[in-house]
């Protein structure tokens, strides 16, 4: 349950991330003059969140650690 969480978390988090990115990326490339704004709002939380929230949840998969003597300790 609490990795579930985590990774809800850390999806809705890449996703907010993404979208502000993608909002300022498309801002400033695009060529669009009537309706810009709306041409980067739409990018931003159609494309760009998406991929943010799949990052995000890759993301948040953590790799069990490795102690100093090199054996993997129990990720629990």
């Amino acid at each position: 349950m609490k990795r579930l969480v985590i990774t809800l978390l850390a999806a809705a988090a890449g996703s907010a991330a993404f979208a502000v990115f993608g909002y300022a990326a498309v801002s400033l490339v695009s060529s669009n003059t009537h309706d810009r704004a709306l041409e980067a709002a739409m990018t931003a939380v159609f494309v760009f969140g998406p991929i943010g929230a799949i990052v995000g949840a890759r993301r948040s998969r953590s790799k069990p650690s490795r102690s100093a003597a090199g054996d993997v300790l129990d990720p629990r």
